[in-house]
This record gives structure tokens, C-alpha cells and sequence, in this order.
């Protein structure tokens, strides 16, 4: 038996509006709907990942407030472990996201909590030490990755990271990464370069490279190459919040259960495809059930 997918990373609660437009400066318009829903990339990408089949730990943090039972609760009804996941005096971390019109999104987040996750506990690190995966994200502080990065390399472990929201890799830290998973934005911010091959060639020369394009989707890259290019089912998208954590899940859940890198990529895109017709985050996400319902075409 495999060890446990570990996800360090953030847990936040969403505070989803939906508009027709988002508001320019100085301007107020009206929104057709508020909901809030658990989510912060790291429980996005825990639960993701549960729901297609992984058995997974989640490492951060919550806040001694209301929505820290909240988001401990969501994950516990999902199946994922949440025995080292620190409750810390204050707030939560929380999102602020307006979905327009057309479906797509935009998000400001506030970490509470998951600025408190500076160094990797001692049970954590336990668990890293026997998993099949080290999923991480930027939404904690990025001492704690690298930490966490070079234990996972010390003892054999794959690391895959989502560089999100895009900021400077601080020294060392993508060198102990096996696996990035990238959407256009982040490609070209981190590489320096404009053209969406050239940013994911280059990032990819230690690493193996997965830059997301939404409906086109995504491009796999390794040693330097653009391996394959990944086509991305048709739909009518409702809400794309969380359907890069959605993609992360499935594929890690697909990789840890023995499946080859691009056929996990496959049933990602079809995971993917499916969360993006529903509103929300984690209430977006499908059962392993639901994607394999659809299958690979």
C-alpha cells in the first residue's frame, strides 16, 4: 500500500459573489448572488484529491474563530485526515472572490491562519517522511515549503507544487520540485518569457512542467521539450473557481494509484472539465465516480 497524498497547504473560507460585471475603480454595481464556501488551495486540492480516490492528510492551519470548525468540519466529511491540521489563535484564513458573467474569476485572499505556518511540526514531517505525495501550494509562508520540499527529497518522496498566487520562488525551492502545475499567468511571470511553449520549455529543464490553458487544455513538459499537448473537453462554464486545485487532485489521486503521468493528466482534464460547470470551489468538485461516468474520450 501506497503512503498518504500530504497536502501543506492553506484552508480558507470563500466569499463568492456573482455579478454580470466586476466593478471599475470608484464604480458599484450589483450582484445576483452571495454564497460562502470552505475552500484556500490547499483544501481545494486535499479534497479534490480524496474525491478521486486518494487517501489524504491535510498539514496547515485554522484560526480559533467560527469558520476554522467550518473548514475542519468540510474536510473531515470528505474522508481527508485531519490530525495534524494546527488550530492557532485568530482568524481563518478567508477568500474574496467575484465570478462575472462569463464564469471566470477573480480573487483576493487574506491569509489569517496560514501565515502562522512558518516551520513543518514534527508530526507533519512524520508524515511527509512515509507519503506517496507532497502537494503544495504559495498560499503559505515559503520557508515552510522549502523545508518541507527538502525533507520529501530526503526520503524518496514526489513533490508537486502549485506556484499560486505567483510570487518569486525563494532560492532552492523549485530545484526540489518533481512536479509544477502552472496556468498560463504563472508560466510566463515565473520564466520571464512571453510565449506561453517557451515559458513552460523553460521551466521545465529539471522538472517536469504542466501549464494549464483552460479550454484549450494544457501542455506537458519535461527536460527542456513540450512533450504532448492536452486537449480539454467541451463545456459550458458556469464557474471556474477551483478547477486548477480540482486538476491537481485527480492527477496526483491518478499518479499515486499507479497511473502513467499522461493518463493522469487525461482524467485531470475530465475532473477539471467537470468542476467547471458547477459553482464554487470544493462544492464544485467531482466524485471518481462522476469523472469515470465520463471517461476519456
Amino acid at each position: 500500500m501506497p503512503g498518504p497524498i500530504v497536502v501543506l497547504g492553506s484552508a480558507n473560507l470563500d466569499f463568492v459573489v456573482r455579478t454580470p460585471a466586476r466593478p471599475g475603480p470608484g464604480e458599484t454595481v450589483f450582484g445576483s448572488a452571495f454564497t460562502t464556501v470552505p475552500g484556500g488551495k490547499g483544501l481545494n486540492q486535499a479534497i479534490a484529491a480524496r474525491r478521486a480516490g486518494g487517501a489524504v492528510c491535510m498539514c496547515g492551519a485554522v484560526g480559533m474563530d467560527a469558520w476554522g470548525e467550518v473548514l475542519r468540519d468540510t474536510l473531515r466529511a470528505d474522508g481527508v485526515d485531519v490530525s495534524t491540521l494546527a488550530t492557532v489563535p485568530g482568524d481563518s484564513g478567508t477568500a474574496h472572490i467575484t465570478v462575472q458573467g462569463s464564469g471566470e474569476n477573480s480573487i483576493i485572499v487574506v491569509p489569517g491562519a496560514n501565515a502562522s505556518v512558518t516551520t513543518l511540526s514534527a508530526p507533519a514531517a512524520e508524515l511527509i517522511a512515509g507519503a506517496a505525495a507532497l502537494v503544495m501550494q504559495f498560499e503559505l509562508p515559503q520557508s515552510v515549503l522549502l523545508e518541507a520540499a527538502a525533507h520529501a527529497r530526503r526520503h524518496g518522496v514526489r513533490t508537486v507544487l502549485t506556484p499560486a498566487p505567483v510570487l518569486d520562488p525563494v532560492p532552492g525551492l523549485l530545484d526540489l520540485i518533481d512536479i509544477v502545475v502552472l496556468n498560463e499567468h504563472e508560466v510566463t511571470r515565473l520564466s520571464g518569457l512571453p510565449d506561453i511553449e517557451d515559458a513552460t520549455r523553460a521551466l521545465s529543464g529539471s522538472r517536469t512542467v504542466i501549464t494549464t490553458l483552460g479550454a484549450d487544455g494544457c501542455l506537458l513538459a519535461a527536460h527542456g521539450e513540450i512533450v504532448r499537448r492536452f486537449a480539454a473537453p467541451a463545456v459550458a462554464t458556469v464557474d471556474s473557481t477551483g478547477a486548477g486545485d480540482t486538476f491537481v487532485g485527480v492527477c496526483v489521486a491518478r499518479l499515486v494509484a499507479g497511473d502513467p503521468l499522461p493518463r493522469a493528466i487525461e482524467w485531470a482534464t475530465v475532473g477539471a472539465g467537470i468542476s467547471v460547470t458547477r459553482a464554487g470551489a470544493t462544492s464544485s468538485m467531482p466524485t471518481w465516480a462522476e469523472i469515470t461516468a465520463v471517461g476519456l474520450t
